[in-house]
């Protein structure tokens, strides 16, 4: 067989998966298309309801059998379904598998009376790395299609203990050093709001579906900005954890082994008590009993408590930057910073500039690693099935790139050590100038608002942040707005990629783009930054009260 009968027999397989009723009588014709779950006749008003309510409150729902995890399974995979077909972003989609797992829990439930844990009857979306046992993990590479696990990811095990239901796992970039999201197996995944912007990349599919609703707690990874990208394109929350927080083990990935930079999992939802609920139910199942790399660290609220307090007395301290040096942000993204900025200090908290220590450097370092083994583990992969490789990663990962040696790769590794202290520094002298804790750095994560396709060249602002291995947290802002954001006619590049970067901005291709900040803090500071992201979120009137 050829790649391409491969993938047709795939797409063929995935189409069938969703019921006739499910199918919508045919596409609609406009670029938004996030009122078409609620305007097409599929979903019943119930399932409407279910699909917008927060985990929070369906975990609630479900505990006190206000309602079954059958109808709430079924709610989310219809859903889905329809996510898919407007957006293009399953790889797999399993509703009969779901829904006998759901029926199970709904029977657990009635004949014991208890759940089984904090997600009991909740469906959760996969990003297509985490493997589940039956099921194909493709990951977007045509040579692996046809390949069924055998095991469980080890996060994926720990939230089926937790009570999670498994309906899909969703779209990546092939391999998956982009952030945008399309591959030779089912095309490219585009964003609700526009189908012109990408979804982001690499957990693209989760971003779009989560941003439709067809997924209300999504997992995605992060080793470049793949699950804050999504999160920033889609309007949503993005956890971006340090290394050891959450469990990696077991997953499929492209360059495995490589241990410079780590990749890490996290969710992507629609609040942050919504991530709080995946974070306390992942670390309630004592995953370092599972993955030999991850710390021996329960959820700490004193942590959260000790930014309630400075909240409550407006003494948070916060710095921020809305430039690294090496690429000059859009408008509409320095807007979303100001916004943020000048929010927090209204509320009587503490914002002071940030210099953003040697971050062209970082970059240069980081990308100096992705392409570290001269693109022999990608490549490779694409010469097993014949496809071709997608131009979108053509900048950083080549065949001909130079493959560094065991010397070389420890210099790098004392390279990155050596800027990740000099980095904590700064915090240090910071603190000193100003007598002050700094409790977190207000950043861009992007350079641009949601991205129209193909034109995502500059990872950066996210990237440097994976050097550093700190926590940031996404939080949507506000959306691009064509008479606001206008071009700045003044602007002189600061470097190539910058006039590169600059010379994509249209007000009038971007108004409404969602625009987004995320929240930086020190390593392993998950509980601090999602409760400073919680409070920025309700002050932007962004955020849902539990």
């Amino acid at each position: 067989m050829t790649w391409e009968d491969i993938v047709a027999d795939k797409r063929t397989r995935l189409e069938a998966t969703i019921p006739q009723e499910w199918r919508l009588k045919e596409l609609p014709s406009q670029d938004n298309v996030m009122d078409v779950p609620k305007t097409c006749g599929i979903l019943t008003d119930e399932e409407i309801t279910i699909t917008e309510s927060s985990a929070t409150d369906l975990v609630e729902k479900l505990a006190k059998k206000e309602l079954t995890s059958v109808a709430v399974t079924t709610a989310f995979c219809k859903r889905a379904a329809l996510a898919h077909q407007l957006l293009n972003c399953n790889l797999e989609f399993f509703p009969d598998m779901a829904l006998a797992r759901a029926k199970e829990l709904d029977e657990h439930l009635e004949k014991t009376g208890k759940v089984v844990g904090p997600l009991h009857g909740l469906p959760i979306s996969l990003k297509d790395q985490f493997r589940v046992k039956g099921l194909e993990t493709s990951m977007g590479y045509v040579a692996w299609i046809g390949k069924y696990e055998e095991k469980n990811s080890d996060l994926v095990e720990l939230l089926l203990k937790a009570g999670a239901v498994f309906y899909v796992k969703t779209s990546v970039p092939q391999s998956l050093m982009v952030c945008e999201t399309i591959n030779n197996v089912i095309g490219r995944t585009v964003n609700p709001r526009n189908k012109n912007w990408s979804c982001g990349g690499s957990s693209g599919g989760e971003g779009a579906i989560v941003g439709l609703r067809g997924g209300v707690i999504g997992v995605g990874t992060d080793i470049g900005g793949s699950i804050r990208i999504p999160s920033a394109f889609n309007f949503l929350y993005g956890l971006r954890p340090s290394h050891g927080r959450f469990p990696y083990g077991k997953m499929a990935n492209s360059m495995e082994g490589q241990e410079t930079v780590h990749s890490v999992c996290g969710p992507l939802t629609h609040s942050i008590a919504d991530m709080k609920l995946f974070a306390t139910a992942v670390l309630a199942q004592e995953p370092w009993k599972y993955d030999s790399k991850v710390i021996p660290m329960p959820w700490r609220q004193p942590e959260a408590d000790v930014i309630k307090e400075k909240i409550s007395s407006k003494g948070l301290t916060l710095g921020y930057y809305n430039c690294d040096g090496n690429v000059l942000p859009h408008p509409p993204i320095l807007r979303g910073i100001e916004t943020v900025v000048s929010t927090m200090k209204k509320a009587g908290h503490t914002v002071l500039p940030w210099e953003p220590y040697k971050h062209p450097y970082a970059v240069d370092l980081i990308n100096g690693i992705y392409a570290g083994d001269g693109g022999t583990d990608v490549f490779n992969t694409l010469k097993e099935s014949g496809e071709p490789a997608i131009p979108n990663f053509g900048d950083l990962i080549k065949p001909d790139l130079p493959k560094i040696d065991m010397n070389e790769l420890w210099e790098v590794h004392l390279k990155k050590w050596a800027y990740q202290s000099e980095y904590l520094e700064q915090f240090r002298i910071f603190e000193e100038k100003h007598g002050k804790e700094l409790d977190a750095i207000i950043a861009p994560i992007s350079p641009t608002a949601a991205i129209r396709h193909n034109q995502f060249k500059y990872y950066g602002y996210a990237a440097a942040i994976n050097l550093l291995d700190f926590t940031s947290v996404v939080v949507p802002v506000t959306f691009a707005d064509k008479n606001i954001d206008k071009i700045n006619e003044g602007f002189k590049a600061l470097t190539e990629i910058d006039k590169t970067v600059q010379a994509e901005y249209d007000p009038e291709a971007y108004h409404g783009a969602p625009i987004a900040v995320q929240i930086i803090g020190r390593r392993l500071t998950e509980e601090r930054i999602m409760a400073i992201a919680e409070e920025i979120g309700k002050l932007l009137g962004n955020e849902i009260t539990p």
